[in-house]
């Protein structure tokens, strides 16, 4: 049978772009149809417009610490929120058309419009009204802000999503939530100067990472001045005038300007119309996949927070993408992704990155875990006066003598942890970490100088 495309992919954002562009490169038709704009999430509405607000936040401190350096600020600094957010959008619409230019560089033909699935090789393109076919299929819609239905009044509440586009900057806001996003949030907010408090069902914040990040973390941020209210799960939203009124279920009520839910992100699945493909999908709609991301219909894949990859996160949709086009269109041998061990950053200010095994990981995992601490109040603070600190830790094998996981807090801790990632990849030694000269003077070479396991 005569299909109209090798491949069609269905979501433009970082993996689907990336499968679309290498199975193009190696001789594949390949369509691709996206109903926004190309570039997904982390172009969009995600990590790099987040990025750029996270870099805004810190200049206040920047301001402050001038002062003990010997820099005379003559006038208080004043932020200007619709001037970042302008200087936001034209940096996605710019990385937007980039990315689009490089799929039509590679030949890829783009619709832009919603797809859906007519049948197992069929699918609609809804703004054109008509059907095209395609031997191989990919789905990379990626996922999206989840908000409770049951909550009354959360309807009043923005997302993520949203936060990039606020007509002004609210005076106060309440975050629900404890994941990555809502305490990214939180302490951008903060840093522009709102009044932030971060309601969390659980404690500490952050779950799933280690357990000493997450508590020392969560005292930073309360030291700056995010108000964090621990076991607080939300009972309604009310409105009144102006303002919104939050009350919790062990009774509290927090009066606040702007309220948002970064509570999850749920797969977007729910317009594909996959039961006319075949393809079976989990009880909470992610798509279910194999470890090569091919699902229960042979010639359909999926990659990216659509699935239920453990690891949602940007570079590991890209990845998937591109060992799937390598594997499909290449002719190549790619091996399954490993995730564990999937390096990450959570920008926070200060910074949060980890790699590897959790300290109770591993633990549960080995037994007897030696542990490398350090705590130290960074060069530049000993003249601005903060008494913000830097923290390391390194997890150890005792026998094997391997690095089993890296955990940090401070200034540029997602640039180190890069590093340390490959380390732990490559099965590195602590010995071999050890002897490796320190660069002076730099927070980075206190990970070569620990030597007395705590």
């Amino acid at each position: 049978m005569a299909y109209d495309f090798d491949l069609f992919v269905i979501g433009a954002g970082s993996g689907g772009v990336r499968a679309a562009r290498i199975a193009a490169a190696h001789g594949a038709k390949v369509g691709i149809a996206e109903e926004y704009r190309i570039g997904g999430t982390c172009v969009i509405r995600g990590c790099v417009p987040k990025k750029l607000m996270v870099y805004a936040s810190r200049f206040a401190d920047t301001f402050e610490d001038a002062k003990s350096f010997g820099w005379e600020v003559e006038e208080r600094p004043a932020f200007h929120w619709p001037c970042l957010r302008e200087a936001l959008r034209e940096e996605v619409e710019r990385l937007s058309w980039l990315y689009a230019q490089n799929l039509e560089r590679h030949g890829v033909e783009i619709f832009s419009t919603r797809a859906e699935f007519a049948g197992p090789h069929e699918i609609f393109l809804v703004a054109e009204e008509r059907t095209v076919t395609a031997e191989k299929i990919l789905i990379a819609t990626g996922a999206a802000p989840w908000v409770p239905h049951n909550v009354p009044g959360a309807a009043h509440a923005i997302t993520s999503n949203e936060a990039f586009e606020l007509e002004k900057l609210p005076a106060s806001i309440a975050i629900i939530g404890g994941g990555y996003i809502a305490v990214e949030f939180a302490s951008i907010f903060n840093g522009l100067g709102v009044d932030v408090h971060l309601l969390y069902r659980g404690a500490p914040i952050l779950r799933g990472f280690d357990m000493e990040l997450r508590e020392k973390l969560s005292a930073a941020l309360g030291g700056r001045g995010v108000t964090i209210h621990e076991h607080a799960e939300v009972d309604r939203i009310e409105k009144r005038g102006e303002a919104l009124l939050v009350h919790t279920r062990k009774g509290e009520a927090l009066t606040v300007e702007q309220v948002m839910y970064a509570t999850g992100r749920e797969p977007y699945t729910f317009d594909l119309h996959l039961e006319k493909a075949g393809v079976e999908v989990a009880p909470n709609g992610a798509v279910k996949v194999d470890a090569f991301n091919r699902t229960n219909v042979p010639h359909i894949f999926a990659v990216g927070d659509v699935t239920d990859t453990p690891a949602q996160l940007t570079p590991v949709a890209i990845r998937e993408g591109h060992a799937f086009a390598d594997r499909e269109f290449g002719d190549r041998d790619v091996p399954p992704l490993n995730y564990e061990g999937v390096p990450t950053a959570v920008f926070t200010t200060p910074e949060m990155a980890t790699c590897g095994l959790t300290e109770e990981e591993a633990r549960a995992r080995h037994g007897e875990v030696e542990v490398y601490r350090t705590e130290f109040r960074p060069m530049m603070h000993t003249i601005s006066g903060r008494q913000e600190k830097m923290f390391m830790k390194l997890l150890v094998h005792p026998e094997s003598r391997k690095l089993l996981g890296a955990h940090l807090i401070g200034e540029a801790a997602g640039e180190m942890i890069q590093l340390l990632a490959a380390l732990i990849e490559a099965g590195a030694t602590k010995e071999q970490l050890d002897a490796t000269i320190a660069v002076h003077p730099t927070a980075a070479e206190e990970l070569v100088t620990m030597r007395t396991p705590s």
